[in-house]
């Protein structure tokens, strides 16, 4: 690993560590949504991997997933990283697919 990838990966680490301080998990959950898709796109959104991939993986269509990465940069979950077709979206940190399930149930009770 050379030295840009350290210094990247450090910075992703602050981003995630500065995330979890000002944001709790509850939080950023609310804003990004409850259903499967929109936590796994909300995963996804890691910095390596573009909107249409994204959209392909989740399923989601370019609009509605366009409008939600609109929401989620507004609530300071999510930056974009780059520009044109090299702009990739980037999570505070991502939501653990367990809580969201266990979340999900309580509601259904």
């Amino acid at each position: 690993m050379d030295k840009t990838q350290k210094i990247e990966q450090l910075l992703e680490c602050l981003i995630h560590v500065l995330g979890r301080t000002a944001l709790p998990l509850d939080h950023v959950q609310e804003i990004v949504g409850t259903t499967p898709k929109q936590l796994k796109a909300f995963n996804l959104c890691d910095g390596t991997h573009s909107q249409a991939e994204v959209a392909k993986a989740c399923k989601i269509a370019q609009g509605n997933l366009s409008r939600s990465f609109s929401r989620w940069i507004e609530n300071g979950v999510a930056f974009w990283l780059g520009e044109g077709k090299e702009a990739r979206l980037l999570h505070i940190y991502p939501i653990p697919s367990s809580l969201s399930a266990r979340r999900r149930n309580r509601r259904g009770q």
